[in-house]
C-alpha cells in the first residue's frame, strides 16, 4: 500500500514551519558561542569537556533506546573502528580544540573562523580526488584566505597573541570537523546520521573523560551557580544534541543545498549578541576582514564544480 504524496498546501507549510524553526536554530547556535563564554570561565575548558561527555553519552543513549529499545543496530569490526576513528576526530580532537579555541578567542571571533570549515571540506574532497575545484571555487578560496588574513591582523598588530592562537586552534579545528564530515559520509549512507552521531558520541567520549578527568577535579562544582548550569546544559543538551537533530530534520525537509546559505547569519547573529550582552566591539578591519571571508567560503562552496575529465570520458563511453 503506497502513501499518498502531501498536498501542495501542507508541503508549503512543511517548508514555511522548516525555516522558521531553522532561523530559531541559528539563533541558538549564535548565542551559544558568548554562552560557552560565560561557563568556561567558570569551570574552565576541561572542566566543561568533562561535563560535556558524561551528559552527551546519557543522551546518545536515551536517542538509541527510545528509537531502537534494548537491541542496537549491529555494525561490522571494519566499521566499529571507522566509527571509533569518528569519535576521536569528531569529538576529541574537534569538539576539544573548539572548546578552548573558543575559550582564549571571542564569540564573534570563533564564529567566523568556524564558518571556514566547508573550505577544508573541498580541498580535502580534492586531496582524494573526489572533487575538483573550478576556477570560481580557487577565487573563493583565495578570498576566504584573505579575509582571515585581515580579520586576524589586528589581532597581531596589536600583540594580542592568546586570541591569535585561539583563531588559530579553530582553524585547524575547523579542518578537523571537515575530515570527519568526509569520513562519516559512507557510513551515514549505510546506517543513517543519527545512529551514526550515537555510536561516535559513545566511542569518543571514552578519551575525553580520561584526558579531562584531572581539570574536573580542580572545579568546585557545588559551587556553580544555577546560571552557569542552565548554561551548561543550554550548550550541551539543546545547542549541540538536540540542534543538530534539529538541523538533519531541517535539510531533509529543505534540502542540504537551500539550507546552507542559512550558516552564513550565524556570525552576524553572533557578534550581534556578543555586542549586545557580552560587551564584544567591533573594528572597521575586523568586520571588513569577516564579510570578504565569509564571501570567500560562499564563493568556493556554491560555485559549479566541473567533472574529472577522467570521469567525462568514461561516462560518454558508455552513452
Amino acid at each position: 500500500m503506497t502513501t499518498a504524496p502531501p498536498s501542495p498546501s501542507s508541503e508549503a507549510k512543511r517548508q514555511r514551519l522548516a525555516l522558521l524553526i531553522a532561523f530559531a536554530l541559528i539563533l541558538v547556535w549564535g548565542a551559544n558561542f558568548s554562552i560557552q563564554k560565560q561557563v568556561f570561565s567558570a569551570m574552565g575548558p576541561g572542566g566543561f569537556l568533562f561535563g560535556r561527555y558524561l551528559l552527551m553519552p546519557l543522551c546518545a543513549l536515551i536517542l538509541l533506546v527510545s528509537v531502537y529499545g534494548l537491541r542496537f543496530p549491529r555494525v561490522s569490526r571494519s566499521e566499529f573502528w571507522t566509527l571509533a576513528r569518528l569519535g576521536f576526530i569528531g569529538h576529541f580532537l574537534h569538539v576539544g580544540l573548539v572548546t578552548y579555541g573558543i575559550h582564549w578567542s571571542t564569540a564573534f571571533s570563533s564564529s567566523v573562523i568556524l564558518a571556514c570549515g566547508p573550505l577544508f571540506t573541498l580541498l580535502i574532497l580534492r586531496a582524494h580526488q573526489l572533487e575538483r575545484l573550478g576556477r570560481w571555487q580557487v577565487v573563493g578560496v583565495g578570498l576566504a584566505c584573505l579575509g582571515v588574513l585581515i580579520f586576524m591582523a589586528e589581532k597581531l598588530m596589536g600583540s594580542r597573541w592568546q586570541a591569535t592562537g585561539g583563531d588559530l586552534v579553530l582553524l585547524i579545528a575547523a579542518s578537523f570537523f571537515s575530515y570527519y564530515t568526509v569520513l562519516a559520509k559512507p557510513v551515514i549512507e549505510r546506517h543513517g546520521g543519527m545512529l551514526t552521531m550515537a555510536y561516535a558520541t559513545l566511542l569518543g567520549s571514552v578519551p575525553v573523560v580520561a584526558i579531562t578527568f584531572p581539570a574536573a577535579l580542580q572545579v568546585d562544582w557545588s559551587a556553580l551557580s544555577w546560571g552557569i548550569w542552565t548554561g551548561f546544559v543550554w550548550a550541551v543538551v539543546v545547542s549541540a544534541f538536540l540542534g543538530w537533530i534539529v538541523w538533519g530534520w531541517i535539510n531533509a525537509v529543505r534540502g542540504v543545498a537551500r539550507s546552507a546559505p542559512l550558516m552564513y547569519l550565524m556570525p552576524p547573529v553572533a557578534g550581534l549578541l556578543a555586542w549586545l550582552f557580552a560587551g564584544e566591539t567591533f573594528s572597521a578591519q575586523k568586520i571588513t576582514g569577516a564579510l570578504v571571508s565569509l564571501l570567500g567560503v560562499a564563493i568556493a562552496q556554491f560555485a559549479q564544480v566541473p567533472a574529472w575529465p577522467r570521469f567525462s570520458s568514461r561516462y560518454r563511453n558508455n552513452d
